[in-house]
């Protein structure tokens, strides 16, 4: 099982620093469809994987010459996100703690992953006819990294595949340079994430040594990822998330028939 909890999330972090979607969007549903775990625990799992994914990638992107990261307006979108993450997680806990069922919170949760998935798809078959725009407004960043911190704290995915499409549109971002940003976002967003889970003391059981597993395939599938990321073009990165997308919305609808 061990061995299973590290090749999930290595995989899924080396997709995730190719296309910027941070690799719980890959985690999450993967683990819930396997029923290894309950859903508070796959959520955290998650959430401290992709937040060591995303800790690297960013580091490695700060080497880099290629300067992708729009420090400015991707510091306010990661302000916003970092509050986001502290209410993202307030939210889930609410749920967590009110439905009589946890697997129906996991419902919910493959719902909402579900239609913004679909939703992503749809827009990133039709973004060549899209006109996108160039937000420049501070206190608009802001508000939009909070919005995409909520979601992603609450879904325990990270960022996943919204990021992309809100850089795109909101902010014209290249394919690259809307994976690059959408990892400095989620690396807020999962730590606020993470000190509010702490600090409420809400994390859930779970063998330690698990944690141990999934943040070492984090860690080097962010490596990983990063090497591939910098050879391939962007047409082949939309072809990956093109198909990662089937694949996840594939794996949420059969997630919300198990649970219900």
């Amino acid at each position: 099982m061990y061995f299973l909890f590290f090749v999930i999330s290595f995989s899924a972090s080396v997709i995730g620093a190719v296309c910027g979607i941070g690799g719980g969007v890959i985690i999450k549903p993967v683990l819930d469809a396997a029923g290894l775990m309950e859903v508070g625990a796959v959520s955290f799992l998650s959430g401290c994987t992709v937040l060591s994914m995303s800790f690297v990638s960013v580091v490695r992107s700060l080497g880099t010459r290629d300067k992708v990261i729009e420090w400015r307006c991707g510091t306010a979108l990661a302000a916003g996100a970092a509050i986001g993450g502290a209410g993202g997680k307030e939210v889930f806990q609410y749920a967590y703690s009110h439905f009589a069922d946890s697997s129906q919170v996991g419902a919910v949760q493959s719902g909402v992953l579900l239609l913004v998935t679909a939703l992503t798809f749809i827009y990133t078959l039709n973004k060549h006819r899209v006109r996108t725009y160039h937000i420049r407004s501070l206190f608009l960043c802001a508000v939009t990294g909070l919005a995409l911190g909520l979601m992603s704290a609450f879904l325990g995915i990270g960022g996943g595949p919204i990021n992309l499409m809100v850089l795109s549109f909101c902010f014209s971002m290249t394919t690259k340079q809307a994976a690059a940003n959408s990892l400095y976002i989620i690396l807020f967003s999962q730590f606020t994430s993470l000190i509010h889970t702490l600090a409420t003391n809400t994390v859930p059981e779970f063998p330690v040594s698990i944690l141990g597993f999934m943040i070492m395939g984090g860690v080097l599938g962010a490596l990983a990822g990063g090497r591939i990321n910098e050879r391939i073009l962007d047409r082949h990165v939309n072809k990956l998330f093109m198909v990662l997308m089937a694949v996840i919305m594939g794996i949420n609808i059969y997630n919300i028939h198990m649970f219900l």
